[in-house]
C-alpha cells in the first residue's frame, strides 16, 4: 500500500510504479426487464450530508517532512446500532500526529437520533482510544448479550471495549487477552468453530518502527519519499478464539493461518467452498493475497494457489488493499473482490466451484479504475434491483505524485459500478450525484441505511480530512427487504447464518456479516433489493447451528427478524 522508495542503502532515487456459513439470500426480480436495462439509466445520486447530519470529525494523519509510513495508512469508520434504538450510529478511528509525539485528537462515535441528525457521544461513552494511531474497526457481539461490542486496532496494539447496554462501553482489552502488537490493520468477527461464539481475525501490516525509520527517497535532491513496504519484512497475522467468559486465546499458529510472510490489510469472511464453514481472505500488500479455506476441525488450509486468487492475471503480486466476498453473478457461489494500487486493476476473481477460481476483471468491465488507488470497498445493492454493485474509494498515498506523473493524483474521486446483471458493470461515477464528484483522500468505508428509508448508503472515511457520508437519494420505486437475525445457539447476530430468498424465479447470494472492505465495519442488518417485486416469494435461513427454517410470502420494502428459536 504505501509505496514509493526503497531504503537509501538498497536504492536511492529509485521509482516504482506501484509507487460463517453466511448468511445468504436468494432473491430476484420479476423478470428479465430490469436486468437487461442498461444500468446508466436507472436513477440513482448520492449526496454528501455529512455537515448537514452533524458529523464534524476530522482525521489526523500526522503528515510530517520525516514521510513516516503509517501516515499514509489513513483510519477507518464503523456503522453499527451501538445503543439498540433501530438507528445506525458511527464510529471513526482517529489517527495521530507520530513524528512530533503529540497525542491523537482521539476517536469519535456519534449517536444517530434517528432524524438525519448526529450527536457526539464518545465522552459518554468512554471510547476516545489511548493508542498512538488508530487504524482498523471491528464490531461482533463477543458475549451474546444483544449488544454489538467494539474492536479498534492501530499502530501498537489493539483495544477491545465491551459494550455495556447503557450507552458506555468498558476497556476489556487485558482482561480479553487481545491487545495484540504491532501495526495492526483491519480486523473482523466471525464464527470460525460455529461454537456460537465470534472469533476474532486481526491483519498485522510490516515489522516497523517509526521511532527506527529508515531514509527513503533523493538524499542528495534533499527530499524524503514514503518507503516501499518490500523494504520491510511481514508479520503473521492473529486468529483469537472466543471461549465464552470475556476472554480469548491466540490459536493462529494451531488453526493455521500465522504466515509471517503475509503484509495484512484487508481481510473479509465467507463460505467459498458451500461447505458451511467460513474461510477467509486477507489483500495483503505487494505480497500474495491469503485464502484460508476452513477444514471444520478448528484449523485451515492454505488454498491461494490452486484457487488462482493470490496473483493478478500475469501472475504479479499486487498492492491490496481492502477485499469483500460476495456473490456477484447471482449462481450460489462467493466471489472475491480486491482494490489494488493505481496502475493496477482491482482484481473480480469469480467463483468457479471446486475451490476454482477465475479472473473476470477486463471481462467484467472494470479495466476504468486503472489509474485510481482503491481502498475501501462494498459490494451491495445500490439500486435495490436485485443484483450487487461495487463501491471503491480512491486516494493516493503520495501527498505530492504530482511532481512524478503527471497522469496521477494524490486526491481522487469514488468509483461505483453498477451490476447489469449478465456479469458485467457498468461505470456510472459520473452520473452518481455530487458526492462522486469530491475529491478527497479516501481511506476506509462502509455502507448502511442510516435513515432507514430502505435505501443504503456510503460512509467514507477520508485521511486527513472530513468524513464523506453519502446519502443514497435513488428514486426509482424499487422494493427491498431488509433481515435482522436473532441467534440463539448461533452467535447472537446471526453472523455466518446463510439466507435464501426466492422471488421471480432467480436467485443471488448474500450475507449476514459485518467485516470487509478496508479498516472498517459495515451494517450487520441484511439488506436485500427485490427490484418491482412487492413479495418475496420465499425465505429460508441456515444457522450456523444447524437449524434451518422457511418462511413464504414475505411483503417487501420493511424489515423482519428472525428468531433462532424459531427453526428446527
Amino acid at each position: 500500500m504505501i509505496v514509493l522508495a526503497r531504503t537509501e542503502l538498497a536504492s536511492t532515487g529509485s521509482r516504482h510504479r506501484r509507487g460463517a456459513r453466511l448468511a445468504a439470500v436468494t432473491c430476484v426480480l420479476i423478470g428479465a426487464a430490469l436486468i437487461q436495462l442498461d444500468a446508466t439509466e436507472l436513477p440513482i445520486r448520492f449526496v454528501n450530508v455529512a455537515a448537514d447530519w452533524g458529523i464534524d470529525f476530522t482525521h489526523e494523519n500526522g503528515a510530517s517532512p520525516d514521510k513516516i509510513m503509517v501516515e499514509t495508512f489513513g483510519s477507518g469508520v464503523a456503522a453499527f446500532d451501538y445503543d439498540n434504538d433501530g438507528w445506525v450510529d458511527l464510529f471513526f478511528a482517529n489517527g495521530a500526529n507520530l513524528s512530533s509525539g503529540t497525542p491523537s485528537p482521539g476517536n469519535v462515535l456519534y449517536r444517530n437520533t434517528g432524524g438525519r441528525r448526529f450527536v457526539d457521544v464518545t465522552r459518554q461513552a468512554g471510547v476516545a482510544g489511548t493508542r498512538r494511531f488508530a487504524t482498523g474497526v471491528a464490531v461482533g457481539d463477543i458475549d451474546n448479550d444483544g449488544f454489538l461490542d467494539l474492536y479498534v486496532g492501530g499502530y501498537g496494539g489493539g483495544l477491545l471495549y465491551r459494550n455495556n447496554g447503557d450507552g458506555t462501553l468498558t476497556d476489556l482489552t487485558t482482561r480479553a487477552g487481545v491487545a495484540g502488537k504491532g501495526w495492526i490493520s483491519s480486523a473482523g468477527f466471525f464464527d470460525f468453530n460455529r461454537d456460537g461464539h465470534l472469533d476474532l481475525y486481526v491483519t498485522r501490516y510490516l515489522e516497523y518502527d517509526v521511532d527506527h525509520d529508515p531514509y527513503c527517497g533523493h538524499r542528495r535532491e534533499g527530499y524524503r519519499m514514503y518507503c516501499d513496504p518490500r523494504n520491510f519484512d511481514g508479520v503473521p497475522d492473529l486468529l483469537y478464539r472466543n471461549n465464552g467468559d470475556g476472554t480469548f486465546v491466540d490459536v493462529s499458529a494451531a488453526a493455521g493461518i500465522a504466515n509471517p510472510a503475509g503484509k495484512g490489510l484487508g481481510v473479509a469472511f465467507g463460505d467459498v467452498n458451500n461447505d458451511g464453514w467460513p474461510d477467509i481472505y486477507v489483500a495483503n500488500d505487494l505480497v500474495r493475497n491469503f485464502l484460508y479455506v476452513n477444514n471444520g476441525d478448528g484449523t485451515f488450509t492454505d488454498a491461494t494457489y490452486a484457487a488462482g486468487v493470490g496473483y493478478d492475471e500475469n501472475g504479479k503480486p499486487q498492492a491490496g488493499m481492502g477485499t469483500e466476498i460476495a456473490d456477484y453473478d447471482g449462481d450460489g457461489r462467493l466471489d472475491i473482490f480486491v482494490t489494488n494500487f493505481s496502475e493496477e486493476l482491482n482484481e473480480l476473481y469469480r467463483n468457479v466451484g471446486d475451490r476454482d477460481f477465475e479472473d473476470t476483471t477486463r471481462t467484467a468491465g472494470l479495466e476504468s479504475a486503472w489509474l485510481s488507488l482503491g481502498f475501501g470497498t462494498k459490494l451491495f445493492d445500490a439500486n435495490n434491483d436485485g443484483t450487487l454493485d461495487i463501491h471503491v474509494t480512491n486516494g493516493h498515498v503520495i501527498d505530492n505524485i504530482a511532481l512524478y506523473s503527471q497522469k496521477l493524483s494524490y486526491k481522487q474521486t469514488d468509483q461505483l459500478f453498477l451490476n447489469r446483471g449478465d456479469g458485467r458493470f457498468v461505470d456510472v461515477s459520473a452520473e452518481a450525484g455530487p458526492a462522486f464528484r469530491i475529491e478527497h483522500v479516501g481511506r476506509g468505508s462502509a455502507v448502511a441505511d442510516l435513515d432507514n428509508d430502505g435505501q443504503l448508503d456510503i460512509i467514507v472515511a477520508n485521511s486527513s480530512g472530513a468524513p464523506i457520508v453519502m446519502r443514497n437519494d435513488e428514486q426509482n420505486g424499487n422494493h427491498w427487504l431488509r433481515v435482522v437475525a436473532r441467534g440463539r445457539v448461533s452467535n447472537r447476530f446471526g453472523v455466518g447464518a446463510r439466507v435464501v430468498v426466492e422471488c421471480g424465479g432467480r436467485q443471488q447470494v448474500r450475507e449476514i456479516g459485518a467485516a470487509g472492505s478496508y479498516l472498517s465495519t459495515s451494517d450487520l442488518r441484511l439488506h436485500v433489493g427485490l427490484g418491482q417485486n412487492a413479495t418475496v416469494d420465499r425465505l429460508t435461513i441456515q444457522w450456523p447451528s444447524g437449524k434451518r427454517q422457511t418462511l413464504g410470502r414475505i411483503a417487501g420494502s420493511r424489515q423482519i427478524v428472525l428468531d433462532e428459536q424459531d427453526a428446527q
